[in-house]
């Protein structure tokens, strides 16, 4: 049986997702903690849930202070740390959830990641997929999508089958979706997603991390990048798939987001998004290229797996 763990990170008390995904049988879990997370809360859960593992900030200083300190604290970035410390602990299987997304009564199920399967796959017109698009809800776009290419990310092509070895599965989500600042304005409501299946795309495509699952050998190469706003997960996203291409597959939403408040104000994510809106696309392209601080926190991260 391969092993799996769950990655997190949170500055509040136990939330009712995280108990849940606590419950959830053959799971391991891994809580990152921050300075303002309640420490002792979550040293009391350890004690009742024998697969949870919390790391604490010394430990965090301990086993990986140079990463540790070019990401700072109190910021979400710090999930980082529990991929290198599920690695370490030869999980096969990550997934990476946040803290305010419920889990389903099937969430783990349904998971390909490692897998070689057929799955239906789209095209893009324009060259980058916005997984929004072929659903329900296509009046909204995947926060991270590049805004230049808005009026025709609805222009996609059904190609058929393809087999596809799946590194990276996101599962999407139910209840305050994950789209831009700027989509939320006019679209401020509550969604319940259509899709019932896994599927693809020819193109690449953002991805976030509240609820996806990686291979191993694709951890080394994907960082929720820190110094970015809200393009962190985004823009580690097209990183990776840069490096490997047609291993990305979408599947039904598995979580019921309550979107964290007053964190989360629309102006306050407009603000960190602000970078993606103006450089997104260009990074795509590679025309343009991450700050030098992030860069370096990226390099530091792979070093933790060998890379030089």
């Amino acid at each position: 049986m391969s092993k799996k763990i769950i990655v997190t990170t949170t500055i509040n008390s136990p939330t009712k997702a995280i108990l849940r995904f606590l419950r959830i049988p053959n799971w391991e879990m891994v809580i990152v903690g921050d300075k303002k997370t309640p420490h002792e809360e979550y040293r009391k859960l350890e004690k009742q849930y024998r697969n949870l593992h919390y790391m604490h900030p010394d430990e965090q200083e301990t086993l990986y202070k140079e990463l540790s300190d070019n990401i700072g604290w109190n910021v979400i970035q710090r999930r980082n740390l529990g991929f290198c410390y599920a690695y370490m602990k030869e999980a096969d299987i990550i997934a990476t959830v946040d803290d305010d997304n419920i889990p389903y009564d099937d969430w783990g199920k349904d998971v390909y990641t490692g897998q070689i399967i057929e799955v239906d796959c789209w095209k893009s017109a324009n060259g980058v997929f916005d997984p929004l698009s072929v659903t329900n809800i296509n009046y909204m776009w995947h926060r991270g999508y590049p805004v230049e290419l808005l009026p025709t990310r609805n222009d996609v092509q059904f190609i058929g089958k393809v087999r596809r070895k799946v590194l990276f599965q996101a599962n999407l989500w139910d209840g305050d979706p994950d789209v831009d600042a700027i989509c939320r304005i006019p679209h401020n409501s509550r969604i319940k997603i259509n899709i019932d299946k896994p599927f693809c795309s020819t193109d690449t495509a953002p991805f976030d991390s509240q609820n996806t699952f990686i291979a191993r050998e694709a951890l080394p190469y994907y960082m929720c990048i820190p110094h970015l706003g809200r393009m962190d997960d985004i823009w580690g996203a097209y990183v990776v798939q840069n490096k490997f291409p047609n291993s990305l597959i979408f599947n039904k939403p598995t979580v019921y987001q309550e979107r964290n408040q007053p964190s989360h104000s629309i102006i306050n994510d407009m603000k960190e998004e602000m970078i993606g809106y103006e450089y997104t696309l260009r990074f795509i392209r590679g025309e343009f290229s991450m700050p030098a601080i992030s860069d370096n926190a990226y390099r530091i991260y792979q070093r933790f797996f060998g890379i030089n």
